[in-house]
């Protein structure tokens, strides 16, 4: 039986019961190949679940505020998808009549869809024979034949692109993508696979060569840069918070945060007492200090480390910007920023 005829059948048995799945409309595929970018089934299902319920339709998420689909986004980080998801839905519906290009090569035009999404939704959706190759397929194929070219290099990316077309079923491409993604989750795993029930173990390169937790080879990361962030939770004498929305190209444009002061260090209290001073909404220096948490959070991020520590500034008059209690979970914020409005409440 050939590699792609193994994939199928394999696929027929173990293909995981997803919602996504119920039919072949474009608009649930893309929906749910975005939210499950850098993200695990398991933690995307109920994101994929509540945007549907919110937004049944392409064009009910066309016409939403950008505020109100981070807020549903929150948690799930990487927020730029969520902002590029709701670009596109509105250029799919102003442009295009609300209908998907049927071909990778017009869906790729298209903002925050890359290769392996167009390939996805033209083969899922439209049959058209073009492989997908995400984390998954890299590591099956790479075990398979045992190709040691880094993923991430640009000679790898070609190599295993080209692999991935040479040995995808044509007559079932949209099936066959699928098969072999959902093999690569829940069969070649990344750590401690069971060759032992592995239907391709008799032709398998990688465990005939005993190179199964070796492969597939990738480039070092690049360096992770460590920041420190110093959060001033301001608190006016209404009880209400001072929040402010993030602009520019950086991590969680558009969310909303505490102001937020930015070291190479821990910032020290008069370090925080000037930079509080500069604060247009600040009348004097008559206010209330104290530090939230003695050992920062750690968050770790892709590329970045924070270093998260919160303090609590109390005010003796109100601040016109401030937000009551009750509004508070109506704003889309980062997840560190939501922790700690759920802890604080019992603070």
């Amino acid at each position: 039986m050939t590699f792609n005829a193994q994939i199928l059948s394999w696929y027929k048995q173990h293909k995981r019961d997803l919602p996504w799945r119920t039919n072949q409309n474009p608009y649930a595929v893309w929906l749910s190949e975005v939210i499950l970018q850098q993200t695990r089934v398991e933690q995307g299902t109920p994101y994929f679940l509540r945007f549907i319920e919110r937004f049944p339709e392409l064009i009910d998420l066309a016409s939403a505020s950008e505020d109100e689909v981070l807020k549903l986004w929150q948690g799930l980080g990487y927020y730029s998808r969520a902002r590029h998801m709701l670009a596109t839905a509105q250029t799919i519906q102003n442009e295009y009549d609300g209908q998907f290009p049927t071909s990778a090569k017009e869906l790729i035009k298209l903002k925050g869809i890359g290769a392996y999404t167009a390939a996805a939704i033209a083969s899922i959706c439209f049959n058209e024979p073009v492989a997908v190759v995400d984390g998954n397929v890299y590591r099956v194929l790479a075990r398979y034949f045992g190709e040691t070219l880094p993923i991430n290099s640009t000679e790898g990316i070609k190599r295993f692109k080209a692999l991935a077309q040479m040995v995808m079923d044509e007559g079932q491409p949209g099936t066959y993508n699928q098969g072999l993604m959902e093999f690569g989750a829940l069969q070649c795993t990344p750590k401690n696979p069971n060759c032992t029930s592995c239907v391709l173990n008799d032709s398998c390169s990688a465990l005939a060569t005993k190179m199964v937790d070796k492969l597939p080879v990738k480039l070092k990361k690049t360096k992770v840069i460590t920041k420190y962030f110093n959060y001033v939770v301001i608190i006016d004498s209404k009880e209400c918070m001072v929040l402010q929305q993030r602009t520019g190209n950086g991590i969680w444009k558009g969310l909303y945060e505490f102001p937020l002061f930015e070291t190479s260090a821990i910032a020290s209290e008069d370090q925080l007492i000037k930079f509080i001073s500069s604060l247009a909404y600040i009348k004097n220096c008559d206010f209330d200090l104290s530090l939230y948490n003695s050992e920062p959070i750690i968050h770790k991020l892709s590329h970045r480390l924070l270093l998260t520590q919160f303090w609590i500034l109390r005010l003796n008059y109100p601040v016109e910007m401030a937000v009551e209690n009750s509004q508070l979970t109506n704003f889309a914020v980062p997840v560190l920023i939501a922790n700690f409005l759920k802890a604080f409440k019992n603070y």
